[in-house]
């Protein structure tokens, strides 16, 4: 059975939990390269296109709107739980597995030691970085950087150590929740990315307040106005890289500095205890019962 999970260019904090959570979750040797079976973890990673002949196996995923909803009836997929209750009503699935992300189960796991003197800290989205300069806008705001192409382990230790977390990336915000950090949630720059924060939130019944951030940049400024299309976004990130933006950016950079302290200085959320605390009691159970469930089928082909 094959982990499953989105790899990009660059490194993502969210996607790159799952070589780091599974192992230590599942039994050994039952992650393998065979691709007939894939296990879908963390991410919003359920699409049409993995290959019709494979057996899908997904333990917490969501839907993302990226591409079209498979068919998750057509006898090739084994929904153990689902990301929230959006994903499951876009999947006609029954409520009862839209349990939580399934990085909520960090919670069953011994992680770093908490990062000290962290304060309060901001994770931009990873695409971020590639629009503005968000390690300065930090260091103007006097708010610690956590950046989510860091290895794992650094940014859950930095998260534990964090007083506070303004996040754009949602993984942030999940990752915070279940580590009891409390969190505000920055409304990502680019459209495309806002939809699943609820699906998420709504597992495990938050109200979510979303704040919105100051581009840092000329083309952060242009992808906020469009809404994210890209008919111009090549001519704005060409003008925005450009000697004659230099001042622009330098101003947004200020701008966006200012709006990050201001932030800093507000009411942050965290799910319920016991809320969050059933939740990953639900998802440990859905778990270990596909794990047991799927022991006794291999012992009986033996």
């Amino acid at each position: 059975m094959k982990l499953t999970y989105f790899t990009g260019t660059v490194p993502n904090f969210g996607d790159a939990l799952n070589p780091w959570l599974w192992p230590q979750l599942l039994p050994e040797g039952f992650l393998d390269r065979d691709e007939s079976e894939l296990f879908l973890g963390v991410g919003s990673i359920l699409w049409d296109h993995y290959p019709g002949s494979a057996r899908k196996i997904v333990m917490g995923s969501g839907f993302g709107g990226y591409a079209a909803a498979p068919d998750v009836h057509d006898g090739t997929w084994n929904v153990v739980f689902v990301r929230g209750p959006r994903t499951a009503a876009y999947l006609e699935l029954p409520q009862e597995k839209a349990i939580c992300d399934s990085a909520i189960l960090l919670r069953a796991l011994e992680l770093p030691p908490p990062t000290e003197g962290v304060g309060v800290a901001f994770m931009p989205h990873y695409h971020s970085f590639s629009r503005a300069d968000w390690a300065r806008v930090c260091r103007r705001a006097g708010v610690r950087l956590i950046d989510p192409r860091d290895p794992v382990e650094k940014v859950l230790s930095e998260i534990r150590g964090a007083r506070m977390l303004i996040t754009e990336a949602m993984h942030g915000a999940i990752v915070a929740d279940a580590l009891r950090t409390p969190w505000l949630a920055a409304l990502p720059i680019h459209a495309e990315n806002q939809g699943k924060w609820l699906d998420w939130s709504e597992s495990l019944g938050l109200d979510l307040e979303r704040h919105a951030l100051q581009p840092a940049s000329v083309l952060e400024a242009y992808i906020a106005r469009t809404g994210g299309r890209r008919y111009y976004e090549g001519r704005a990130r060409r003008w925005s890289g450009s000697a004659l933006a230099r001042p622009a950016n330098l101003a947004l950079v200020e701008l966006a500095a200012r709006h990050l302290s201001r932030l800093s200085r507000r009411e942050p959320q965290l799910s319920g205890d016991g809320r969050i605390g059933e939740a990953t009691e639900r998802a440990l159970e859905a778990l270990h019962s596909f794990v047991r469930n799927r022991s006794r089928v291999l012992e009986r082909q033996a």
